[in-house]
């Protein structure tokens, strides 16, 4: 074997650091395959130092010289005007130019991509999505993103936010959000932000996989909370549609598991919102999984 018939990705999490190789010749599949925590409370020098060990941790488990490009998928976006990080949820990588530092430490060229962008990218290339022209990937779990790919390529946009619906407002929205504004998708949509609009309501404090087995039983609190998903979700959804007019979506992040997000009803309610009269634009559960970024990643070595 040599590296020259594979790419290697990196997956850069809040709480762990994944690597890959994958066969060019099967993507999808891979051949090595190791995970360190991230360790984002020692500090930014500390995570550079765990990118670089999972990157040595592959050549030794392979045997493969590292190659000369590496795909890394990130928390955050890169500012294009100043190549740094900006928007990432592991704060101390913010206006950090992670990039350069990373190509010093590892002697590679390193392409780099948010990490949404690199969940749409290999859904769209090896995953749910396939043949679809324009596919809008979303991240719906403990925040919301999302990634454009377009003919296989992915749009990242003048200010590398490219996809990142999730900092629009919603219609009558008014809760706070860590961003500075009110309103947001996130705070509406995110598992944190249901939970707490079942709590307000007057439930318990229960993660959402309980909120959903108990409207499957009945429980009037739990099925509104359900609704309000449903029908939030279809809003804002709806406004992606109008504006992109994509071929699919696909749903990550676990949110994205509710199986009410595909249902008949789901899109009725966004047909509801959209500037045609009927939805042909297809939703679709992601077939990557968790591996989707990892792979997206490696995706991004050309």
């Amino acid at each position: 074997m040599t590296f020259a018939s594979h790419k290697w990705g990196i997956d850069l999490g809040g709480t762990k650091i994944e690597g890959v190789i994958m066969d060019s010749s099967r993507p999808g599949e891979s051949l090595f395959r190791l995970r360190r925590e991230t360790g984002a409370s020692h500090g930014y020098e500390h995570i550079l130092s765990q990118i670089e060990g999972v990157i040595s941790d592959l050549e030794s488990a392979s045997g493969l010289t590292r190659p000369l490009k590496i795909g890394i998928g990130t928390p955050g976006a890169m500012e294009p005007s100043s190549g740094r990080l900006k928007n990432s949820n592991t704060t101390c990588l913010n206006d950090q130019p992670i990039l350069q530092d990373l190509e010093r430490l590892t002697g590679s060229q390193i392409l780099m991509a948010n990490d949404a962008n690199c969940f749409a990218l290999a859904e769209a290339l090896i995953g749910a999505a396939v043949g679809a022209s324009v596919v809008f990937g979303v991240i719906l779990g403990t925040g919301v993103g999302g990634g454009v790919v377009v003919n296989g390529s992915i749009l990242p946009g003048m200010h590398g936010i490219g996809g990142e619906w999730g900092h629009n407002p919603l219609r009558g929205e008014s809760h706070p959000c860590y961003c500075g504004r009110s309103g947001c998708i996130e705070g509406v949509i995110a598992g944190p932000s249901l939970e707490r609009f079942y709590r307000e309501q007057g439930g318990d404090a229960v993660r959402l996989p309980e909120i959903s087995l108990r409207a499957q039983a009945g429980e009037k609190l739990a099925i509104q909370t359900l609704e309000r998903l449903r029908e939030k979700f279809a809003e804002s959804i709806a406004a992606v549609i109008n504006i992109l007019d994509p071929d699919a979506i696909v749903l990550g992040g676990g949110v994205g598991n509710l199986p009410l997000l595909y249902e008949a009803r789901t899109r009725e309610s966004v047909l509801a919102h959209i500037f045609n009269k009927e939805l042909r634009t297809s939703i679709l559960p992601p077939i990557l999984g968790d591996s989707a970024g990892v792979f997206g990643a490696a995706l991004l070595v050309d």
